[in-house]
C-alpha cells in the first residue's frame, strides 16, 4: 500500500524509510482507523519516542500527533506515516510495529533488534 507524505509547510524533516521502522498490517489496520476516527487520516501521524524508564531503563511512548516536527524522521509504511526523533531512530532502527488484541497484552508491539534485554512485561528494554 502506498503512503503519500503530506506537505507539512514550514517543518524541516526527513524522510526515512522502512530500514528504519515497518508497519505490520495489523499495526496499520488499527492506525489507519485512530487516525481516521481523531479526524487526521491525510495528515496525521504516529510519533514513537525511546525515553528512559521501565525497569529495563528505556520505554517507548507513542501518540497520535498531526504531523512531524523539525528535525523528525517520517517513515511511510503500509499506508500510514511514524514520525521519529533523531534520538530516538538510533534505538529503533530494524524495528516492526505490530498491533495485538489480545486482551491482558494487547496493543502496539515493537519487535526491536537492538533490544539486547527485555523485561518480563514486555514495556521496557535495554539496548
Amino acid at each position: 500500500m502506498e503512503t503519500t507524505i503530506p506537505d507539512y509547510t514550514g517543518v524541516k524533516f526527513k524522510q526515512g524509510n522502512e530500514k528504519l521502522i515497518v508497519v505490520l498490517d495489523a499495526a496499520s489496520a488499527h492506525l489507519r482507523g485512530l487516525l481516521k476516527k481523531q479526524g487526521r487520516a491525510d495528515t496525521g501521524c504516529l510519533r514513537i519516542a525511546v525515553i528512559g524508564g521501565g525497569c529495563s531503563g528505556l520505554q517507548y511512548q507513542m501518540d497520535l500527533v498531526d504531523g512531524p516536527r523539525d528535525r523528525d524522521i517520517i517513515v511511510p509504511s503500509n499506508g500510514v506515516r511514524v514520525v521519529i526523533d533523531p534520538k530516538s531512530a538510533l534505538f529503533v532502527s530494524g524495528s516492526e510495529l505490530d498491533w495485538s488484541d489480545d486482551l491482558q497484552s494487547g496493543g502496539f508491539k515493537v519487535a526491536n533488534p537492538n533490544a539486547v534485554v527485555t523485561c518480563s512485561c514486555g514495556e521496557s528494554f535495554a539496548a
